[in-house]
């Protein structure tokens, strides 16, 4: 009975992202500005696919993995102070949302780059990972649609986040920052056609990919 080498579905995954990565930077050389939702989740889709490909692919043993993604984490928190504190680009709300689940996904990697599990355990730290990584996805893709709005469709810049929590109940915080104000629409930092939120979301997934792919890593 004939046998077939089983498919290195990263490879392949990462040769289609990278292809579509390379058609939609040519589409972008000719002359397209800010694209729509469509094309933007297009692009998002491809660089996902890209980096979350060749995170498994580059994916070391369990525990310098775990250190790995703590170290990620670490970098995107220090790119964000960065940006912040030396290019003046003062985070909205949401941007700040987003960095609590970097910094709970560096936390979580952090423990379990401490702990050594084996698989059980590493099955833990892939549902803790999941948890605080998928809420900043979630988040981050919020973000995205709320830019993609055409201007004057989203509410004026409302309340700075600490007066806020000064002033009123957490609940009601966190219903005022979800629904997007003025400051979340605007499109600052930009790197090969994505913006801040964008990039946040395709961490956040090559994260999640990373931290399951772990359970079954000796």
């Amino acid at each position: 009975m004939s046998r077939y080498a089983a498919i290195p579905w990263p490879q392949v995954a990462l040769l289609v992202a990278l292809a579509l990565v390379g058609q939609d930077l040519a589409l972008t050389a000719l002359g397209a500005n800010q694209p729509p939702l469509g094309q933007m989740a297009y692009r998002i889709g491809a660089w996902t696919i890209a980096v979350a490909s060749l995170t498994l692919l580059l994916l070391p043993r369990r525990r310098a993995a775990y250190f790995l993604g703590f170290l990620v984490c670490a970098a995107l928190m220090g790119w964000a102070l960065y940006l912040q504190y030396f290019q003046d680009l003062e985070p909205c709300p949401l941007c700040v949302f987003q960095r609590v689940a970097v910094i709970a996904t560096g936390v979580v990697f952090l423990l379990a780059a401490i702990h050594g599990p084996g698989r059980v355990g590493a099955a833990f730290y892939a549902v803790l990972a999941t948890l605080t990584a998928g809420t900043g996805a979630a988040l981050a893709a919020w973000h995205v649609w709320i830019q993609a709005q055409p201007k004057g469709s989203v509410p004026a810049c409302g309340m700075g986040l600490d007066y806020m929590l000064d002033t009123l109940p957490l609940t009601d915080v966190i219903a005022r920052v979800l629904k997007g104000s003025g400051e979340c629409a605007e499109v600052g930092w930009v790197f090969l056609g994505l913006g801040i939120p964008a990039w946040t979301f395709v961490f956040f997934v090559a994260m999640v990919a990373a931290a399951i792919a772990l359970v079954r890593r000796d």
